[in-house]
């Protein structure tokens, strides 16, 4: 039996509608790790409060820091900024970089509990809306718009659950963080996250639920603070959410528009500690 030929115009149209599906079917950028395990999927149980059971992750940090950078954003349109600690901690003159070869000086107050550190500028950028008191559940994503390896990017991730802190030498103590699987990121990115320490971990919405302080690359893991100790640091200083602060949609086709538009207007922004 004979088929009868397809018109040409068909054949295209078929390829065209392939094309497209494998296109919009991609989740993730291209340089995406593997997907986390399937125990991390969305709409999972709530996350409960830190408890002495949570697996722990240990990190030895040095007495002496040397030149550093980072990231940090905006919290208070009048110069207020969140990082991580680790990223100001001992630096003698920190900057915020708000253009080529143009920085701006900034006060830092470090909280000795946690490793959430506040700046403070004569003047900044519109803040971003905090989300520290919402429920957590296990596989909801995150997404951290900064400075990896010092030049712009960002990354996406899917909570985990909590683990436990715990820093050895210079500021020692034991701190709840939340655990996210790295899912994305910059495409062209490869290695380390490096640089990306202080940026904040955003909900969908565009809303703070910690900062990024650290990874784990052969695990593909980021590490942010948790929401009760970035709370407790603005109460410890006196300060507040700030109620006209809102946010912009995210997801993981956007992230990286999001991301660029967010550094645009310095909401996102550089820290270099110089020496």
């Amino acid at each position: 039996m004979r088929f009868p030929r397809l018109p040409d115009w068909v054949v295209y149209a078929a390829i065209v509608v392939a094309v497209l599906f494998a296109a919009l079917g991609r989740d993730e950028r291209t340089d995406a790790p593997p997907p986390p395990p399937k125990g991390a999927e969305p709409l999972g149980e709530v996350v409960g409060p830190a408890s002495p059971f949570d697996p722990s992750v240990v990190v030895d940090v040095p007495t002496k820091t040397g030149p550093a950078a980072g990231t940090a954003f905006s919290i208070g349109r009048a110069g207020v900024w969140l990082t991580a600690r680790h990223v100001v901690d001992g630096c003698s003159r920190p900057v915020i970089v708000v253009g080529p070869s143009t920085g701006v000086a900034v006060r830092v107050w470090v909280d000795p509990r946690g490793e959430a550190a506040l700046l403070y500028t004569e003047g900044g950028a519109a803040p971003l809306p905090l989300a520290l008191a919402q429920p957590l559940r296990r596989g909801q994503r995150a997404f951290h718009p900064g400075f990896p390896q010092g030049e712009p990017g960002e990354a996406s991730s899917r909570l985990l659950g909590r683990e436990t802190l715990v820093v050895r030498g210079h500021g020692a103590r034991n701190e709840p963080v939340l655990v996210w699987a790295e899912t994305g990121r910059t495409e062209g990115l490869h290695g380390t996250l490096g640089g990306l320490s202080g940026a904040p971990a955003l909900d969908a919405q565009g809303r703070v639920l910690g900062v990024t302080i650290a990874e784990s690359p052969r695990r593909g893991r980021i590490y942010t603070t948790a929401p009760e100790v970035v709370t407790a640091t603005l109460v410890a200083n006196g300060r507040r959410a700030d109620a006209s602060a809102t946010g912009e949609a995210i997801t993981p086709q956007n992230y990286f528009i999001v991301s660029d538009d967010l550094r645009r207007e310095l909401q996102v922004a550089q820290v270099l500690c110089l020496e």
